[in-house]
């Protein structure tokens, strides 16, 4: 996995003996995550168990299960207990991507029709219950303290949809998205990273800056998926402004409003890209270009120099530097 050293700005060639063992480590803690949500996905009803496995096995990055190993790496490393919380944290992801594809009416997921597509909206929704129920059976294991977290944070990811859904109505519209991408985005990330301090029975007191860490990476890396959604993807078959098209909100879009109120070039370009005509993909290659992006990812930058800052509260050594590492591979990724 070459591409988990880069990730954590480890040059294997180059490495530190810590360096090394710590990328081997997380490799391994890896494998055995994708061993146990083999096993704990899966479920007797055969037509049930097609349905929850199917966004699994679409493949995904594993960001979360990676960031509670690296956490743990702060107490006793990956243990069996850290292998269930990175599992749980990764459940839980995977039955959000139900809910949210038939919220956002989206078509693809990881490269393939999004499971509404496929069985219906009913049936998307069911599937991501299971997922979050059997999140809990695992958590449950884990004692009253993680369950409590767990619990904690899908109320937030529920509030942060909720809100989305609902609206800024009298809230400024750019802090209503950030407090809504904090809260469906950033709080499992920063769950993720609290989860496996606790679990690899780090210092308490590392906590409560890894949550911080963790939700200022989370609103990074969703304000980066907005700029990379004005761009396809032949990996995903993702065509540039898929979400704009369906009518999701970003922030390039939110910024651009805000200029057209005094810009006329802005509120022309507002108008193409509202209209969505013919002349879409050329009105989504222009914002791509467009003050309005690139104040986006100086917002992205911002979140992902607060969580910097945040790590300053942990002790110097290869877990900071590839805690700090992680966050910036999230920003400067291309998809």
């Amino acid at each position: 996995m070459s591409g988990l050293a880069a990730s954590l700005g480890i040059t294997l060639d180059e490495a530190a003996p810590p360096e090394r063992e710590l990328v081997d480590a997380l490799e391994r803690g890896l494998v055995l995550v994708e061993q146990a949500l083999d096993r704990d996905v899966a479920l007797t009803d055969p037509i049930a168990d097609s349905m929850t496995r199917y966004l699994k096995d679409a493949g995904g990055k594993r960001t979360r299960p990676m960031l509670v190993m690296l956490a743990a790496q702060l107490g006793d490393g990956v243990t069996d207990a850290v292998v269930s919380a990175a599992e749980v944290v990764e459940i839980t992801h995977l039955a959000s991507l139900y809910h949210d594809d038939v919220m956002d009416r989206a078509t693809l997921r990881r490269g393939v029709p999004a499971a509404q597509e496929v069985w219906g909206n009913s049936v998307a929704i069911l599937a991501g219950d299971l997922l979050f129920a059997r999140a809990g059976a695992v958590g449950a294991r884990l004692g009253t303290e993680f369950a409590a977290i767990h619990a904690h944070t899908f109320e937030r990811m529920c509030l942060g949809q909720l809100h989305e859904t609902l609206g800024p109505q009298d809230a400024d519209p750019v802090e209503h998205y950030i407090r809504v991408l904090a809260d469906k985005t950033g709080s499992l990330i920063a769950s993720a990273a609290e989860l496996g301090a606790l679990t690899g029975n780090a210092d308490p007191a590392y906590r409560q800056p890894l949550r911080d860490f963790g939700e200022r990476i989370g609103v990074a890396f969703q304000l980066v998926d907005d700029v990379l959604d004005l761009s396809s993807s032949p990996e995903t078959g993702k065509v540039a402004g898929t979400d704009l098209r369906a009518g999701v909100i970003t922030l390039p879009l939110l910024r651009l409003r805000a200029a057209a109120e005094s810009d006329a070039d802005a509120a022309a370009l507002l108008a193409d890209i509202e209209r969505k005509g013919d002349d879409f993909p050329d009105a989504v290659a222009r914002l791509r270009e467009h003050a309005a992006t690139v104040d986006t990812l100086a917002e992205a930058e911002r979140w992902r120099d607060g969580a910097h800052e945040a790590l300053t509260a942990l002790p110097v050594g290869p877990v900071r530097d590839a805690l700090d590492a992680f966050a910036a591979s999230l920003v400067t990724r291309t998809r």
